[in-house]
């Protein structure tokens, strides 16, 4: 019997990180085909608008499916819910102004500071104790993000410190998931993460309108917020299969799949600084991943 139960487990954490492979693959297309149309002077905030619109559309249909009753949307932690959909928001709307400047695989690297923001965020906003291990894990992480970008240097762009303002929002908006882990339905903050996406950025997507010049680069837009909804629902799903302590170094291959999509499209290949700091951020990831996991386990 515990031969089964151990198998049924190893099942489910295999499903699980398919399912995160699966979404990291989805978040890479979007950073693509908004670099693709940025490049073709499609603006950030319409991009935006079009990646909220079409995720507000399915998971009002989802939400509404049984019937559009008025408790469906409603939760008892709603101001979190909007802040979380703000930071969101706020996470796109820099990224997609940032890869229009800027290769994806700096980007992605950038983004992957994230974790390392988590963490030290994590002890003045949830009261976590930050120990030794993690700290030597945020100042690599730091150093690598320095490393990257080469403030001082004359290939220094400034949109690398909107794309690092950007991993800054992406890490409140994971801080504010964890807090709300258990408590508001995926639904409903699905249904937010939409809405607040679509009713914020509307007026200026009206404004700044560029239609695309070919049906390809129609579908491509269109299929940002697809995109955007299947990869959170499969990211979602995928913690539900698998803890995040097991699914966690499966997200750096968000950074794989864009250096690939940076190389077949865009012929860009990261420079050896890009490279080393990458590493770095990496490194720093998997040092408080360890961590996480040592903190996690039974102690007998």
């Amino acid at each position: 019997m515990s031969q089964m139960v151990i198998h049924q487990r190893s099942d489910h954490a295999l499903l699980g990180i398919a399912l995160i492979l699966a979404a990291n693959l989805f978040f890479s297309f979007i950073d693509t085909g908004a670099k693709w149309l940025a490049v073709a002077s499609i603006p950030a905030l319409q991009l935006a608008f079009m990646r909220y619109i079409g995720h507000f559309v399915i998971s009002t249909s989802l939400i509404g499916s049984g019937g559009f009753h008025l408790e469906r949307f409603i939760t008892p932690h709603l101001p979190l819910v909007i802040l979380r959909a703000v930071m969101l928001m706020l996470a796109t709307i820099l990224n997609f102004w940032a890869v229009r400047y800027l290769p994806l695989t700096l980007t992605s690297t950038i983004l992957f500071s994230s974790p390392i923001i988590i963490c030290l965020l994590s002890w003045p906003l949830l009261g976590e104790r930050v120990g030794p291990i993690r700290w030597v894990a945020i100042l690599i992480g730091f150093a690598g993000v320095v490393i990257a970008i080469r403030p001082f240097d004359e290939s220094f762009h400034w949109a690398m410190i909107i794309s690092l303002v950007g991993a800054v929002c992406f890490a409140l908006y994971s801080l504010l998931t964890r807090q709300l882990a258990g408590k508001a339905s995926v639904d409903v903050m699905q249904f937010y993460t939409g809405a607040i996406g679509s009713l914020c950025l509307l007026p200026v997507a009206i404004w700044q309108w560029q239609s695309p010049e070919t049906i390809s680069d129609w579908l491509i837009m269109i299929s940002l917020g697809v995109f955007g909804w299947a990869g959170h629902q499969l990211l979602t799903r995928a913690h539900g299969f698998a803890p995040a302590s097991t699914l966690m170094p499966f997200g750096y291959s968000f950074i794989l799949y864009l250096s690939v999509w940076s190389y077949v499209i865009f012929a860009y290949l990261p420079d050896k600084w890009n490279l080393i700091g990458g590493a770095l951020i990496v490194v720093s990831g998997i040092l408080i991943w360890m961590r996480e996991l040592q903190r996690s386990a039974p102690h007998t």
